[in-house]
């Protein structure tokens, strides 16, 4: 056994037998009878006499424990009680746990859940995803622009700029929820202003051409797939919705008699609740469809069961079987072609984008203009379908411009 007053060395903790076996300064290694091996540190403060926990041997190696009991000593030096900085580290971690990126980003996003769509909550847990593995278990007060950039960095060297902005953006909303709750005292996300590339915004791909539309819509009619796919074609640019609101249509939201879809709040963008008025084309392709999927929830049920709608993917694919590229059309772009078109056939700005759902900041206002172009929508809605009739028999010129009064 090792006397109490020498150093201790690798071979004689390795024959060590039970007992206490110093090592100086304090530190001793606590042999038990089973085998175990403890380092321990035996010191005063306070005029009482105190032990240190260092860890178990050979976890915790003779050259660490020598290094963890030099820096209590440090600390009795200073006048410092090494338990009680123990201790205070140990609440810390836990603390930092408590308080990490990750735990207040699920925080708040647990609060955005009844105010955000399911789809959109959806991307917005995925962007704040994108930095997790590098600030996931920082503790959000300690995170600074340096290293939240760092992490943005890797994002944009993927390419993916515009995820790089917007998850910017994400965090700073988590990190502003933070400063409010008192977990953080400053936003990082504000001093990266100009530190990430630019995006270069591309439009969506929508056909405006009057003559290119009636050559869609023609084609449309003569798609051969899933007759359920070909009315959600039909559909689209009639509607005009976002394709989400489209293929998780539910019957229960329409009604045909009085020519209304009402799409509730939790399912659009805004999540504020949407009417959309239906033409008379609009209602035969739905009565249409009615003996097909009629008896489910959804309007159209994806393929693998009609407990869910349609795949995301379906419309666009359909468009690419018609010889429509991602560059040329896509399901959202149908969205681009009325805006144009009824912008340009001279219908009332604030009629098309309220008929688009578009958020109005103002909400007096917002309220005013759902009472005041509800009737002015109808008018349009039943103008644009007749139009979009004339270009799929091929006519030039439809004369539908009317300006809202």
């Amino acid at each position: 056994m090792a006397a109490d007053t020498g150093k201790l060395t690798a071979l004689a903790i390795k024959s060590a037998k039970p007992g206490k076996h110093f090592d100086g300064g304090g530190l001793y290694l606590d042999v038990r009878a089973n085998g175990s091996r403890y380092w321990r540190m035996k010191y005063r403060h306070g005029g009482k006499e105190r032990v240190l926990a260092f860890g178990v041997y050979p976890e915790v190696s003779l050259s660490e424990a020598r290094q963890r009991r030099d820096a209590a000593r440090r600390e009795r030096r200073d006048g410092l009680d090494p338990a009680n900085v123990k201790r205070a580290r140990k609440v810390a971690a836990r603390m930092a746990a408590v308080n990490s990126f990750e735990a207040i980003s699920r925080e708040w996003m647990a609060t955005q859940k009844r105010k955000l769509a399911p789809a959109t909550f959806a991307k917005s847990q995925w962007l704040l995803d994108q930095v997790l593995p590098w600030l996931g278990s920082r503790p959000i007060a300690e995170i600074d622009p340096p290293e939240l950039l760092g992490a943005l960095k890797r994002i944009e060297a993927r390419g993916a700029h515009e995820t790089a902005h917007r998850t910017k953006e994400k965090c700073g909303q988590v990190f502003r929820y933070a400063i409010a709750h008192g977990t953080a005292t400053r936003d990082p996300s504000a001093d990266l202003r100009g530190a990430l590339a630019p995006i270069v915004r591309t439009s969506r791909a929508a056909i405006t051409d009057p003559a290119k539309m009636g050559m869609l819509l023609r084609a449309i009619d003569g798609y051969g797939g899933r007759h359920v796919t070909r009315c959600a074609l039909r559909l689209a640019p009639l509607l005009f919705v976002r394709p989400g609101e489209l293929r998780a249509m539910e019957w229960a939201e329409l009604d045909l008699g009085a020519a209304e879809w009402r799409i509730p709040a939790q399912r659009m963008k805004m999540r504020e609740a949407h009417v959309v008025p239906l033409s008379l084309q609009a209602v035969a392709i739905l009565r249409e469809l009615e003996p097909l999927t009629g008896r489910g929830r959804y309007c159209f049920p994806s393929l693998r069961t009609a407990n869910a709608p349609m795949s995301e993917n379906t419309v666009n694919a359909a468009l690419r079987s018609l010889g429509y590229d991602k560059d040329t059309m896509t399901g959202h772009g149908f969205r681009a072609m009325a805006s144009t078109r009824l912008n340009e056939l001279g219908w009332q700005p604030d009629v098309i984008e309220r008929q688009l759902a578009h958020a109005e900041r103002n909400k007096v206002r917002a309220a005013y203009n759902r009472a005041q172009y509800m009737a002015d929508r109808l008018k349009m809605m039943q103008a644009w379908a007749d139009y979009l009739d004339g270009l799929r028999m091929g006519a030039e010129i439809i004369p539908i411009k009317r300006k809202a009064k």
